[in-house]
This record gives structure tokens, sequence and C-alpha cells, in this order.
């Protein structure tokens, strides 16, 4: 199991590793999805030590090649931006399934990890609950302070609402730990009055 996970993940990173879009980060420039990959598991690995290895593979591949299919593709409006989500979460499953397949996992392994990406069963799958929850304080810890600053107050706290909502009260006590900006701290506790 460990060659065939550690072969899936050098194979996820070097795709990700493609990403023109460029992030930096403590001094050095990374690609942003294999940047966010590696965020991602580093913060399942403090969230949840204990994760099956279809969790650690579908938090590593979560974006897998995201920028293939950019957001302005579809119309900017909530529509255009269901439909975008939809559709990467098919793109993701996919392009993983193939990756998993080509290193040697079993088809019914391949599928567990698809349903985790497609986020089937939301609050009721707890492998798909960590996966959210991870989701959400990488967002929170790593993309929020930047984020707020494209929009306006009303939208960013219905933003961090439908966060919150997601969240399991695991995740909800994790956020809290989080080194919030002053800022952040104000639209967090308007959002949950």
């Amino acid at each position: 199991m460990n060659t065939k996970y550690e072969n899936a993940i050098a194979l996820f990173d070097k795709a990700n590793s493609d990403d023109p879009n460029k992030e930096i980060w403590n001094g050095t420039t990374y690609p942003k999805e294999l940047l966010y990959a590696q965020r991602m598991t580093e913060k399942l690995a403090l969230f949840e030590p204990n994760a099956s290895y279809a969790l650690k593979l579908a938090v590593r591949c979560q974006h897998i090649c995201r920028w293939q299919i950019p957001r302005d593709s579809y119309e900017m409006n909530r529509k255009g931006y269901l439909t975008w989500r939809s559709d990467l979460s098919v793109f993701h499953a996919k392009t993983a399934s193939e990756i998993l397949k080509n290193v040697g996992y079993e088809e019914e392994f391949i599928n567990s990890v698809a349903f985790l990406l497609k986020k089937k069963q939301l609050k009721k799958n707890k492998d798909t609950q960590i996966l959210e929850d991870v989701i959400c304080l990488v967002f929170l810890d790593y993309y929020f302070k930047t984020f707020s600053g494209k929009y306006s107050e009303e939208k960013l706290i219905d933003i961090l609402k439908k966060t919150w909502a997601k969240m399991s009260e695991k995740g909800h006590d994790e956020a809290m730990k989080i080194n919030f900006s002053k800022n952040s701290i104000q639209l967090i506790q308007k959002a949950l009055a």
C-alpha cells in the first residue's frame, strides 16, 4: 500500500507542478495547486492523524489540475459557479482515478477516493466530512485574509456562514485556533452572531 500511495502522491504533485499560476509563500514561489495540495496534506495530518489512505489521497488531489477548467470559462453568476464546481468535482475524480489506476490501485479503492472527491454524503460520511473540514480550514487559514480584500463585507459574511455550515463541531473548534487578523475575527464574529 505504501509504495502505491507514495507513487500516487508523487504523480499528483507532478501534475500539479504544471500549474502556470504561481503563489509566493515564505519567499519561495510555488505552482499554486501544488502548494494548496501540500497545505491540505499538512492540515489533515494535524486534524485527523489516523486518516485512511483513501482520505489522504483525496485530500492531496482535491484540486488536481484545477487550472485546466478556469472559473471565467463559465457564466459569472450563481448558476455558472455551481456548474463550474460540479464539473470540477467530476474532472478531479476522473483525473485522480486515472493516476490511481496507473499506480496499481484496485477499482473499489479508486471508487472510494472518487466518492470523496465528489463530496458525497457530506455530514453523513465521516471521511467526506473530514475532507470538507480540511478544505474549510485551509481556506480560512491560508486564503481568507487575501480573499477578504476582493469582496464586500456582506458577501464575506455570507461566505463565512456557508463555510461554517459545512463544517463539523471538531472543524469549528479547530478553526477557532487559527491566528486570524483582527479584521477576519470581526467578520467571523458577525457571521456567527
